[in-house]
């Protein structure tokens, strides 16, 4: 593992803030990896310890291959810290885990083989036994002490506590995260690789994030869209043991940070995950956008320029428009408007010949600034899915716009 002037095929990247104990914990796993293991390094990178984490990094000097990078204390700027650790490392495979989670002995060796072949590229998805603070086992934290790794997870595998948050969606879809429509939902900082251009030809994480959650996920959106499929490797798995923290600052957190993550990346999958964890929901966000494609196949064909034409009737001639739910077709007569559909075909043919602006968007929240049209005219392609998001559909319009004009 630490083999002098032979280069690292892996670099694991821990993000820690004043945990020595758990990053001690962490990192003599690290160096309890089965003989044959490819050759790796570790990044600590610190986002402002007081607690002189970096005495425990020196302490494994020789016995793993460490770098560690420091910065200031501005807040929780965890995506920065991880990025930052990603600039100091030096294979071309890129584990990011955790400080506190315990790695099985064949952690790296399972990493290293999911991105051995540079053709057969993914983001993988490492287990998390122990990760569920929706129902936690808080004996995790004795067990580790009392067994290794390995044997807990013998001992304690099929224990419903000690398994991963994440296991009801994952046994779903048995396994193969590319059956589900956002396979990104699941894809977690907690234990993830994929290979280090992959990583930065996306940008890395979002540096201006701040606090808990959301980071990962729009890291896994990203490299989903570059055309990553989302793997699971349960063989590549960890332990953590839950901390005690402020889970309603954590939650509130998690909601300003979905609201960016949707602010930067506007289309409707994101809006419909953003309006979730905004009502304190998250796992439904599979459902809930597959009821849009569903609806979205259902109103394909409807056309709403007559409907769009009445709306806007009595309307003064200066008046700015944006018309949500505009499908393929606008009145020939309509003045340059902004036009927005859950159909991204339709709103591309709606604004092809360039007279209007157009917005993927299914109008739960808009790329549009506040109180930034005059009129809002919302139509009948959204009327099967007013039942579910009537309000945020009339609070969304009310933010964008002075005067807000429904479907009868």
């Amino acid at each position: 593992m630490t083999s002098p002037g032979t280069d690292p095929l892996v670099s694991i990247v821990i993000p820690t803030y004043n945990r020595r104990e758990h990053l001690h914990a962490s990192l003599l796993q690290l160096t309890r990896q089965r003989p044959g293991t490819p050759e790796f390094e570790v990044v600590v990178s610190d986002d402002g310890s007081s607690d002189d984490s970096v005495s425990v990094v020196r302490s494994f000097s020789d016995r793993l291959r460490v770098k560690y990078h420091f910065q200031a204390d501005e807040d929780n700027r965890v995506s920065l810290a991880r990025n930052e650790g990603a600039r100091l490392a030096s294979a071309p495979i890129l584990v990011f885990l955790d400080t506190g989670a315990l790695p099985g002995p064949d952690f790296v060796q399972r990493h290293f083989l999911a991105h051995r072949d540079e053709t057969a590229r993914c983001a993988l998805l490492g287990y998390a036994y122990g990760y569920n603070p929706e129902a936690p086992m808080w004996e995790v934290a004795d067990i580790v002490r009392q067994h290794t790794p390995e044997e807990a997870v013998r001992r304690y595998g099929q224990v419903p506590e000690f398994l991963d948050l994440r296991e009801k969606l994952l046994a779903e879809c048995d396994d193969d995260l590319e059956r589900r429509s956002i396979p990104w939902q699941v894809f977690w900082t907690i234990n993830c690789s994929m290979r280090t251009d992959d990583f930065w030809a996306v940008g890395g994480f979002d540096e201006g994030h701040r606090g808990w959650a959301g980071e990962d996920l729009e890291l896994g959106y990203l490299l989903h869209r570059r055309g990553l499929p989302m793997r699971l490797d349960r063989a590549a798995w960890v332990i953590e043991a839950l901390q005690e923290r402020k889970r309603r600052e954590q939650l509130d957190e998690f909601k300003r940070n979905m609201l960016r993550f949707a602010s930067r990346h506007p289309e409707p999958v994101n809006e419909i995950g953003w309006a979730l964890v905004d009502d304190d929901l998250f796992w439904p966000w599979e459902d809930e956008y597959n009821a849009l494609l569903r609806h979205t196949r259902e109103v394909r064909e409807l056309d709403v320029a007559a409907e769009i034409e009445q709306a806007l009737r009595g309307s003064s001639p200066t008046d700015t428009v944006a018309v949500v739910g505009a499908g393929g077709h606008v009145p020939d007569a309509l003045r340059p408007a902004t036009l927005l559909d859950f159909d991204r075909e339709l709103v591309e043919r709606a604004v092809r010949g360039g007279r209007h602006v157009g917005h993927h968007a299914l109008g739960l929240r808009t790329p549009l600034a506040e109180r930034s049209v005059d009129v809002v005219v919302i139509t009948s392609r959204l009327a099967g899915l007013w039942d579910r998001w009537k309000d945020r559909f009339l609070a969304e319009a009310h933010r964008i716009g002075r005067d807000v004009r429904c479907f009868s």
